[in-house]
Order: structure tokens, then C-alpha cells, then sequence
């Protein structure tokens, strides 16, 4: 569309009610975070700091005041759990157990059932998992902290004290007895027990379906599809293409990896040299950081299952996981390598997703720099953070990034987080110029660049010199445009043109109420 047009386009918008402007989109109430997914009776509801991690839920019931019902029994059994397993507690019964030493303590029944399924898959991952592991993860941290890694001596004795013994089971009278020392963590694995008894939760509380997706980990059961991205260990941008788009019914879907989560690197030690940044995972076999894989996903048939064998996966061989998957009923992975390779189980691709288009990587050869043309050897990098504030009646900011043409033409939307569509003329700035853009092109993108919300946290996004239906812009001066409104808060916007040449640039945007500041960089690829 040429400048004339559009500036006559934003003057008749300007004249026109926002609402009739906004009737011209195709009118559903779908929740962002999956479009295609999002049918009439399915509700979305977002917490934070949840087991210290985000909590998203998704509820199909048959009306708004069933599926709140659902939420709060997913809320109330999640609370319930956490008095009981949380190793972060020191009221909890767990935290109590472990305390003691050498006495038959009668404990829970769901103390009692994660002990047993810790038994189980110590046996079953040959030591691959363990909660005494937290051993070893207290002295690489207090080694880290003293800026050494840990001595010969000091692995050999953790090594040692992992393998013993650290408690015993009487199933006839429900007791359990401490017989070390060694400290203990349910850590991730207490987790996925969590999830999957809160689902359940939902579902006895009327609930026809229900997804809960805490921390990245996924479960979803009864009446309701998910589509699920697994997120590219080699990519680190907000806006970049997942490594994999996958649909689950009825299943669980748990990720663990060392991609963006290490130990820091102390001085070069004898046998260490081989790993360049230190994964915070840790055999517990070796007492030893392990990064040979950076992403493990599996599906399970249960949040257990898939929670335990996605962090075994990331300790053990390839060849360990294909053959303890092989043995166990219900089990599909994709696991990617430090060397990038991906290894799929055989009927991975049955749970698949249509329509995520993956390309091998080419370097793009520079542009000439007298051809006008975008320098593909450049890109634009975005850091941005959302504000923690403290509020009992936060809600997660509304959040658009998008590029401006010289004439203030949305030329490529780079971000849009958002939970529901009503709320969504809230990013008044972006939603305006939007719906005009629409009304040109007659292209809905928000099925395509929407994603649910983000707690508050930093964030990296990308613009690689592409425009929204992915063909190259010309060198020239482009504005970013960062817009956050927040239900209950405050609305924040911020603008800053930048020359997209062939020469690296830097701002800054200020820091406001909802957004820390916002950094840009230019830079060769």
C-alpha cells in the first residue's frame, strides 16, 4: 500500500469508534496462546509464582462459573501438595521426614507414593535419577560460589555418598525411615506429581477438560486438544520458530535440558576442559554436570511418567533412553544433542502438528551496499523486561512489538502477548494501526504472531529485515514501537527510529511502570 492511501486510511479511522473499526476483524473470542484450539466453553486463567514457576490453566467446562470452580480445585490440591512435598518448606512433611533418622515414621499417602516412584525409576534409569542428587548440586554450587570447581576427592566421596542407601519403604504400615544423611530434593519430579493430581482435581470438580502448563511442563486431559511448541535449544529469541509443534489428548508433555540453565564455569580443571559452559543437570552417578543433550521432550501417558524420563533423558546415553523407552508403554521423545543432531522415537511424528515449517539454516550472503536492499549479514535485537510488581490483584501486561515504515505503517509485528481477544484494543496504538493494516491487506497475522502472556521476566526478540508476510524491506529508517497496557495497571509505550543501514546501532529505550528498559542493537549476525 502506498503512503497516500494509508494516511488517508488513519485519518477515516480516526473518525471512526475504535469498536467499529475492531468489527471488521473476523469477530471470535479465541484465546491467543492456541488459536486453532480455542472453542466456546474453554476458559484461561494465569498465576504466578505457583510451586516457584508460572501456572497457566486451561479449563472446558460448561459455563464460566464451572470452569472457575475446576480452577480452584486445581489451585486448592496444588496447595495441598505443596505442604506436603515441598523440599523448600521447612513445615512441610517432607521437609519434617527428613529431618528425622532411623525411625519408621508413618507418612502420607502421597509422600509415600513419590518415594516409591523415586524407587521405581532409580531402578529403572540405573541411577540416572535420584533425589539425592541434590548432593551433588550443593557442592558444585558451594564449589561455584568459592570460584573452583570441586576437587577429585570431594566428587569421589559425593559419588559415594549418593549410592547408599537414603531411606526404606514398609508399604503395611505406611511408614518411612531416613537411614542417611545425604540431602534429598522431590525437585521437578514432585512437580509433575503435583500437575497431575491438580488435572484431576479440575476434573472431579466439573471440569470436561483441563490443561495445565506449569513451569513449560504440560498436561491435558479429558475434552481438550493442545497444541504444544517444543522451544529450538539453539535458538534464544522469543519470536524465533519452535523446534517442533506437537497436538496432545490425554497425554503429558515434560521438557528438561541445559539450554538456558548452566552452572558457571570455573577455572580449567583436569577432566572438565571437554565442557565449555556447565549444564545445571547433573548425573548423579558422577556428581558430574552433563550437556552431551540440551533438550529432552517426552510424552507420556501420565505427568509422572513424562516428568521423570525427561530429566533421565538428559543424564544418560541416547542408547539408554531409546531402550528404557522402548521398555516402557506409552513413551514418545525428541531429544537434541550438544552436536545438534535430533533423535525422534518412532512414533513421535504421530503427534505432529501440521503447518510448522522448518528449514535448514543458510548464512545469508550480504546484500551489496549500494543495492537498497536490507543487509542480510545485519539483524535487530530486542531486550526487553517485564516489571515484577506487587499486587494481589496483578495481572500479566498486554504486550505488543512491532516495526514502523516511515510512514508509520506496521510493517512487521514482532510480539503480541495477550489472553483474551476483548481486551486486546487495550494495546491501543498497535491494535489501531492493526485493524487498518487489515482493512488494507485483508490479513488477520494475530493467528499467526499471537502468544499467550508472560510473567515478569526478560525477554529477547528478533527482526531479521522481513516484513509479516516474509519478504525483505528495503535499507532505510524504521521505528520500533514497544506498547504494554496491564488490567488494574498502567499503559506504557515507547518509540525509537532507528537507520537500518550497513552500519550497527544501539538504544535504549526508557524504563516505565510496566517495562524495565528496552535495549535495541543492530549488529552482523
Amino acid at each position: 500500500m502506498d503512503a497516500k492511501t494509508w494516511k488517508l486510511l488513519r485519518r477515516a479511522a480516526a473518525c471512526v469508534p475504535l469498536a467499529m473499526v475492531a468489527t471488521q476483524s473476523n469477530g471470535t473470542a479465541q484465546s491467543p496462546a492456541s488459536h486453532s484450539e480455542q472453542e466456546a466453553g474453554t476458559w484461561t486463567f494465569h498465576h504466578e509464582n505457583v510451586l516457584g514457576t508460572s501456572l497457566e490453566i486451561k479449563v472446558r467446562a460448561a459455563n464460566l462459573a464451572q470452569a472457575k470452580l475446576a480452577e480452584a480445585a486445581a489451585l486448592a490440591e496444588i496447595d495441598r501438595q505443596d505442604k506436603i512435598l515441598s523440599a523448600w518448606r521447612a513445615d512441610s512433611e517432607f521437609s519434617r521426614w527428613a529431618a528425622t533418622r532411623f525411625e519408621a515414621v508413618p507418612v502420607s499417602h502421597d509422600l509415600f507414593a513419590v518415594l516409591a516412584a523415586f524407587d521405581h525409576w532409580r531402578n529403572e534409569t540405573t541411577g540416572a535419577l535420584d533425589p539425592s542428587a541434590e548432593a551433588a548440586v550443593r557442592l558444585w554450587r558451594r564449589a561455584r560460589a568459592e570460584g573452583r570447581n570441586p576437587s577429585d576427592a570431594e566428587i569421589a566421596e559425593t559419588v559415594e555418598s549418593i549410592a547408599q542407601p537414603h531411606y526404606s519403604l514398609n508399604a503395611v504400615d505406611h511408614t518411612a525411615t531416613r537411614l542417611s544423611d545425604v540431602p534429598l530434593a522431590l525437585a521437578s519430579f514432585a512437580k509433575s506429581y503435583v500437575s497431575e493430581h491438580a488435572s484431576d482435581a479440575a476434573i472431579r470438580a466439573g471440569a470436561t477438560g483441563i490443561m495445565l502448563n506449569m513451569g513449560g511442563d504440560v498436561v491435558a486431559h479429558g475434552d481438550l486438544r493442545q497444541v504444544v511448541d517444543i522451544a529450538d535449544p539453539r535458538a534464544d529469541a522469543e519470536n524465533d520458530l519452535p523446534l517442533d509443534r506437537i497436538a496432545v489428548r490425554d497425554r503429558a508433555v515434560a521438557t528438561s535440558g541445559s539450554y538456558r540453565r548452566s552452572l558457571e564455569q570455573a577455572a580449567a580443571r583436569p577432566g572438565l576442559s571437554h565442557i565449555p559452559q556447565l549444564s545445571h543437570i547433573i548425573d548423579p552417578r558422577t556428581a558430574q554436570p552433563t550437556g552431551h543433550v540440551t533438550s529432552s521432550t517426552v510424552i507420556a501417558r501420565d505427568a509422572e511418567t513424562a516428568g521423570a524420563l525427561a530429566t533421565a533423558f538428559s543424564v544418560m546415553s541416547t542408547a539408554e533412553s531409546a531402550a528404557l523407552a522402548a521398555r516402557t508403554p506409552g513413551i514418545e521423545y525428541l531429544l537434541v544433542t550438544a552436536g545438534g543432531r535430533e533423535i525422534q522415537s518412532p512414533g513421535w511424528h504421530a503427534y505432529q502438528a501440521p503447518g510448522l515449517r522448518t528449514a535448514a539454516f543458510k548464512p545469508p550472503a550480504p546484500a551489496a551496499a549500494d543495492s537498497g536492499a536490507w543487509n542480510s549479514a545485519f539483524e535487530l535485537t530486542v531486550n526487553l523486561e517485564l516489571q515484577r510488581i506487587d499486587d494481589v490483584r496483578y495481572k500479566r501486561p498486554y504486550v505488543a512489538v512491532w516495526v514502523e515504515d516511515a510512514d508509520h505503517f506496521p510493517i512487521r509485528t514482532l510480539a503480541l502477548w495477550f489472553d483474551k481477544t476483548r481486551w486486546l484494543p487495550e494495546l491501543k496504538q498497535w491494535y489501531r494501526d492493526d485493524q487498518i493494516r487489515n482493512l488494507s491487506e485483508g490479513t488477520d497475522i494475530t493467528r499467526t504472531v499471537s502468544s499467550a502472556t508472560r510473567p515478569p521476566g526478560q525477554y529477547t526478540l528478533k527482526w531479521d529485515g522481513k516484513d509479516n508476510e516474509g519478504k525483505p524491506v528495503k535499507a532505510g529508517k524504521y521505528t520500533i514501537v514497544v506498547e504494554a497496557s496491564r488490567e488494574h495497571g498502567s499503559y506504557q509505550v515507547e518509540r525509537r527510529e532507528i537507520d537500518f543501514g550497513n552500519q550497527p546501532q544501539q538504544a535504549t529505550l526508557p524504563a516505565g511502570s510496566e517495562m524495565g528498559a528496552v535495549t535495541l542493537d543492530y549488529h552482523k549476525r
